[in-house]
């Protein structure tokens, strides 16, 4: 079945064909052949920043609103002094979490990452590296990172992740392809917390609060400063709301392993 980034260059060469006989005829204007082009471009990029568009490959980023519960999701660690905090809070509340970890972060600390699995949360695949060119590699090294971070994550937890979360949530053509050989699932979020760029605690906690909805997916990042400090009123705020949290696999229904 065609992505729809496919269907939009069938659609555009279509389009731009039918422009090109017509300015050919001498009925329209040559520029305008130009403007197929222009709007697919505009079009793939909201499709590139915005994974529940599902352009390049479908992303599954919550759960139906009638579902009467949330889940909370962790990216980029593990990190001591970060990881090891919201472990405390997420054992308090008796939360389970799915923790999208980079590869490097878990070969680095193999010990707090089994810690993660010992208490019943899920590891899932975030890249090797996380570095700022994730999306501009070639697709065989995308296929690399994540099948080295799949590895990293099979002798911590002892299972195959199925899941994959892409870097700053950017998808394209070539991560589309990686993931779809090394046979993940791409996962989004519904919620995004921006909790590594609110200036303050209340900001955030403001943030994650006002937009919260039954059937979220939400994004916060075990290395993010004020992660910590607004997690217990978040989990707080949910059970008031009349909120289940759930690892998001139940949640969602989806094998992650």
């Amino acid at each position: 079945m065609l992505s729809k980034f496919q269907k939009g260059i069938v659609l555009s060469l279509i389009v731009i064909l039918a422009l090109s006989a017509c300015a050919w005829e001498g009925r329209c204007s040559w520029w305008l052949i130009a403007s197929p082009l222009v709007v697919f471009i505009a079009w793939s990029a909201y499709g590139a920043s915005v994974m529940s568009a599902n352009f390049f490959i479908k992303s599954i980023c919550k759960a139906p609103s009638n579902s009467n519960a949330i889940a909370v999701t962790f990216d980029d660690g593990p990190l001591p002094g970060h990881t090891d905090v919201v472990l405390d809070i997420l054992r308090q509340y008796q939360v389970k979490a799915v923790f999208f970890c980079i590869g490097k972060n878990l070969a680095a600390h193999p010990i707090l990452a089994k810690r993660i699995v010992d208490e019943g949360h899920l590891i899932a695949n975030h890249s090797y590296y996380h570095k700022a060119w994730f999306s501009l590699q070639s697709t065989s090294k995308i296929e690399a990172e994540l099948r080295n971070t799949q590895l990293e994550i099979e002798k911590i937890a002892g299972y195959k992740s199925t899941w994959f979360r892409p870097p700053y949530g950017v998808l394209n053509p070539m991560i589309a392809k990686a993931i779809e050989r090394c046979g993940l699932k791409s996962i989004g979020w519904s919620l995004r917390s921006f909790d590594t760029q609110m200036a303050n605690s209340e900001a955030l906690l403001s943030r994650v609060t006002k937009r919260l909805k039954a059937g979220d997916v939400v994004l916060f990042h075990d290395s993010g400063k004020r992660t910590a400090e607004v997690l217990p009123q978040f989990f707080d705020h949910a059970k008031n709301c009349g909120l289940k949290i759930e690892r998001a696999d139940l949640l969602l229904k989806e094998s992650a392993f």
